[in-house]
């Protein structure tokens, strides 16, 4: 009983925080996504999906999206401290003859979201802790690398982390099942 008021009450506080407050954790992560969700559909498809953290601005969050990948447009979005989504540009894609433009496109489902790049990003942060003795690593950029090709087995989780004051970038990769392919700064 105790855990399960426990679960409750913070998912009743992550849900009440803004997008630019929200941790860099699994929870807080699902709650960006489920944002994007609302702004920009269930079904919206993506090229581009980055989340900065600033310690005096809070998240931010860019993105290439579209309903509607076949006709080959899609727009470039922005969310900040100071704005709530705000449409940087209109961008048109190329992709080869014969082609479908949804296959150089991700959607956010099981297999790439948000909720198991804060997963990684905690795992990055527990392994600085552990390994490198860094006290309080904080996020500087998490994405999801898609490839230009739509190879999507080559499609990855990126995390940037540095100490909290600034300093070294520590850079990790993942494969989308969470295997770590390399860390370095």
């Amino acid at each position: 009983m105790k855990y399960t008021i426990l679960i409750l009450v913070s998912l009743l506080i992550t849900s009440c925080q803004g997008i630019k407050d929200q941790p860099a954790t699994a929870e807080g992560f699902e709650a960006i996504e489920k944002e994007i969700k609302e702004k920009f559909g269930n079904n919206a498809y993506y090229t581009d999906l980055k989340i900065s953290y600033d310690k005096s601005i809070g998240n931010m969050i860019s993105l290439t999206v579209t309903e509607e990948p076949e006709s080959l447009k899609m727009g470039a979005y922005i969310y900040s401290q100071h704005t709530s989504w705000k449409k940087n540009s209109n961008i048109v894609l190329e992709v080869p003859k014969g082609s479908k433009a949804a296959d150089f496109m991700y959607q956010l489902n099981d297999t790439t979201n948000l909720s198991n790049l804060g997963k990684l990003v905690e795992k990055s942060k527990k392994q600085l802790i552990d390994e490198n003795k860094l006290e309080t690593p904080a996020l500087s950029m998490a994405y999801i690398y898609f490839p230009k090709n739509g190879d999507i087995s080559k499609a990855e989780y990126c995390i940037n982390l540095e100490p909290e004051n600034g300093g070294t970038t520590f850079r990790f990769n993942y494969k989308l099942n969470g295997e770590l392919i390399k860390m370095d700064y």
